[in-house]
């Protein structure tokens, strides 16, 4: 059985805990996405134009470094790769995570946790990240979700 992979990259603990739940419902394999540099608090200071995260997010073309590359892709078909959304898309750790990879012909569903905003373009901007993978908008998992209810999104989600 091809057991789907629950990737995610949480930078307060709550995405981490959607992925927490996610993979318990599926049955999935867990892998944390984690910055070489970990973020602090000042630097997730999104009204501070000079913190580490305002910075990242201006320059599109930046890529933070990566702790590891040791995420267990091969022989999956299917991934779902959480995040929070900040300024209106994914963090570009995001990007590192997926050019150090090749996930041709894999699906990508794209979750995210999010104190206002939706997953807006973001598959559209990542897909570019990913070449020859198909990414699709999975939703949002804020607040506690029942097992079942993440059954049926994740299916769901799989053949939006």
């Amino acid at each position: 059985m091809n057991t789907a992979l629950i990737a995610y990259f949480s930078a307060t603990g709550t995405t981490a805990r959607a992925a927490k739940e996610l993979a318990g419902a599926l049955g999935g394999d867990l892998y944390e996405i984690r910055p070489a540099v970990p973020y602090t608090q000042e630097d997730l200071n999104w009204m501070d134009r000079q913190s580490r995260s305002s910075r990242e997010m201006e320059s599109k073309p930046f890529r933070p470094a990566l702790a590891d590359t040791v995420a267990p892709v091969e022989g999956r078909d299917v991934i779902f790769l959480g995040f929070p959304i900040w300024w209106y898309t994914a963090p570009t750790i995001v990007n590192s995570f997926l050019e150090a990879y090749d996930f041709r012909g894999k699906t990508i569903v794209l979750f995210a946790t999010s104190g206002g905003s939706g997953l807006g373009n973001t598959a559209q901007e990542l897909r570019p990240s990913a070449p020859g993978a198909r990414i699709v908008d999975g939703g949002l998992l804020n607040g506690r979700n029942r097992e079942a209810q993440l059954r049926q999104l994740a299916e769901k989600w799989k053949h939006g």
